[in-house]
Protein backbone atom coordinates (compact mmCIF):
# COMPACT_ATOMS: atom_id res chain seq x y z
CA UNK A 1 0.00 0.00 0.00
CA UNK A 2 0.68 3.42 -1.09
CA UNK A 3 -0.34 6.73 1.05
CA UNK A 4 -2.80 3.82 2.93
CA UNK A 5 -4.75 3.17 -0.78
CA UNK A 6 -3.97 -0.13 -2.93
CA UNK A 7 -2.20 0.55 -5.99
CA UNK A 8 -3.44 -1.45 -8.46
CA UNK A 9 -3.58 -1.77 -12.73
CA UNK A 10 -6.61 -0.45 -13.73
CA UNK A 11 -8.67 1.28 -16.54
CA UNK A 12 -8.97 5.40 -15.92
CA UNK A 13 -10.27 7.91 -17.68
CA UNK A 14 -6.60 9.11 -18.60
CA UNK A 15 -5.97 5.95 -19.98
CA UNK A 16 -8.92 5.86 -21.73
CA UNK A 17 -8.25 9.37 -23.18
CA UNK A 18 -4.90 8.22 -24.54
CA UNK A 19 -6.60 5.46 -26.33
CA UNK A 20 -7.81 7.77 -29.81
CA UNK A 21 -4.11 9.65 -29.76
CA UNK A 22 -2.45 6.52 -29.28
CA UNK A 23 -4.10 4.16 -31.81
CA UNK A 24 -3.73 7.57 -34.73
CA UNK A 25 0.10 7.40 -33.82
CA UNK A 26 0.72 3.79 -34.36
CA UNK A 27 -1.30 3.55 -37.57
CA UNK A 28 0.45 6.20 -38.89
CA UNK A 29 3.78 4.36 -38.49
CA UNK A 30 2.29 0.85 -40.01
CA UNK A 31 -0.90 -0.35 -41.07
CA UNK A 32 -1.91 -2.99 -38.38
CA UNK A 33 -4.64 -5.32 -37.01
CA UNK A 34 -6.46 -4.72 -33.97
CA UNK A 35 -4.87 -7.58 -32.33
CA UNK A 36 -1.23 -6.31 -32.96
CA UNK A 37 -2.90 -2.56 -31.98
CA UNK A 38 -3.79 -4.06 -28.45
CA UNK A 39 -0.28 -5.36 -27.72
CA UNK A 40 1.54 -2.54 -29.05
CA UNK A 41 -0.83 -0.12 -26.61
CA UNK A 42 0.25 -2.05 -23.62
CA UNK A 43 4.24 -1.53 -24.77
CA UNK A 44 3.11 2.48 -24.61
CA UNK A 45 1.36 1.53 -21.11
CA UNK A 46 -2.02 1.24 -21.95
CA UNK A 47 -2.45 -1.94 -20.63
CA UNK A 48 -5.28 -3.28 -18.60
CA UNK A 49 -7.77 -1.55 -21.85
CA UNK A 50 -11.06 -4.42 -22.59
CA UNK A 51 -10.68 -4.81 -26.58
CA UNK A 52 -14.17 -3.75 -26.76
CA UNK A 53 -12.92 0.27 -26.08
CA UNK A 54 -9.92 -0.34 -28.64
CA UNK A 55 -12.21 -1.77 -31.25
CA UNK A 56 -15.11 0.79 -30.19
CA UNK A 57 -12.31 3.48 -30.55
CA UNK A 58 -11.53 2.03 -34.28
CA UNK A 59 -14.96 1.86 -35.12
CA UNK A 60 -15.31 5.80 -34.17
CA UNK A 61 -12.58 7.14 -35.70
CA UNK A 62 -13.40 5.15 -38.69
CA UNK A 63 -16.91 6.54 -39.38
CA UNK A 64 -14.63 10.17 -38.70
CA UNK A 65 -13.10 8.82 -41.72
CA UNK A 66 -9.77 9.16 -39.94
CA UNK A 67 -8.47 5.87 -40.35
CA UNK A 68 -9.95 3.12 -43.44
CA UNK A 69 -9.66 -0.33 -42.70
CA UNK A 70 -10.35 -3.41 -45.07
CA UNK A 71 -10.02 -7.11 -45.18
CA UNK A 72 -6.88 -8.77 -45.25
CA UNK A 73 -7.51 -12.59 -47.15
CA UNK A 74 -3.80 -12.40 -47.69
CA UNK A 75 -2.26 -13.36 -44.17
CA UNK A 76 -1.67 -17.18 -43.44
CA UNK A 77 -2.33 -17.18 -39.83
CA UNK A 78 -6.47 -17.51 -39.25
CA UNK A 79 -9.49 -15.87 -40.73
CA UNK A 80 -9.26 -13.05 -42.43
CA UNK A 81 -8.75 -9.27 -40.13
CA UNK A 82 -9.18 -5.94 -40.81
CA UNK A 83 -6.02 -4.03 -41.33
CA UNK A 84 -5.93 -0.28 -40.58
CA UNK A 85 -4.52 2.36 -42.34
CA UNK A 86 -4.41 6.38 -41.58
CA UNK A 87 -6.23 8.76 -43.92
CA UNK A 88 -5.65 12.51 -44.89
CA UNK A 89 -8.09 13.36 -42.75
CA UNK A 90 -6.59 11.18 -40.09
CA UNK A 91 -3.07 12.75 -40.43
CA UNK A 92 -4.63 16.36 -39.38
CA UNK A 93 -6.77 14.82 -36.31
CA UNK A 94 -3.23 12.92 -35.48
CA UNK A 95 -1.51 16.60 -35.53
CA UNK A 96 -4.43 18.32 -33.71
CA UNK A 97 -3.57 15.74 -30.99
CA UNK A 98 -0.03 16.03 -30.63
CA UNK A 99 -0.72 19.88 -30.29
CA UNK A 100 -3.28 18.78 -27.87
CA UNK A 101 -1.15 16.30 -26.17
CA UNK A 102 2.05 19.01 -25.88
CA UNK A 103 -0.59 21.36 -24.01
CA UNK A 104 -1.62 18.41 -21.77
CA UNK A 105 1.76 17.68 -20.75
CA UNK A 106 2.60 21.16 -19.84
CA UNK A 107 -0.63 21.22 -17.68
CA UNK A 108 0.77 17.72 -15.97
CA UNK A 109 4.24 18.59 -15.23
CA UNK A 110 2.98 22.02 -13.15
CA UNK A 111 0.34 20.17 -11.92
CA UNK A 112 3.25 17.37 -10.35
CA UNK A 113 5.56 20.51 -9.49
CA UNK A 114 2.99 21.44 -6.62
Amino acid sequence: MENGHRREKRRTPLKVALVEPALLTLISQSPRHGYSLLADLESLGLESLHPSVVYRTLRQMEDLEWIHSEWDTDNNQGPPRRLYNLTRIGDAALLTWREELVKAQDSIQEMLRN
